[in-house]
């Protein structure tokens, strides 16, 4: 019996790397990273490699940047009103 490893699919959601601060190559480069990490690693080697967050140890920025994805407006209005930032556009 051949143990095969299938290999892990990275998949990068369009404006994922939006706050990126660099240039396109330095941005190319590490996509190319990532994705050969994970072409090469099985899930277990990932996870010993990863670093779990605490939620509670988020800056309140963060917290609403993920609310954005989260959330539906008239939920995300209602934690505006408790008294979580909301992520502003300038027009």
């Amino acid at each position: 019996m051949t143990d095969k490893k299938e290999p892990l699919k990275v998949v990068f959601e369009p404006g994922c790397f939006d706050q990126f601060d660099g240039t396109q190559e330095e941005l190319d480069d590490f996509v190319k990273e990532i994705t050969s990490m994970f072409e090469s690693k099985t899930a277990d080697e990932i996870k010993a490699l990863s670093t779990p967050l605490n939620i509670d140890d988020l800056p309140a920025e963060v917290l609403a940047q993920l609310a954005e994805h989260l959330f539906e407006e008239d939920e995300l209005k209602d934690l505006e009103k408790m008294g979580m930032p909301r992520k502003r556009n300038l027009q």
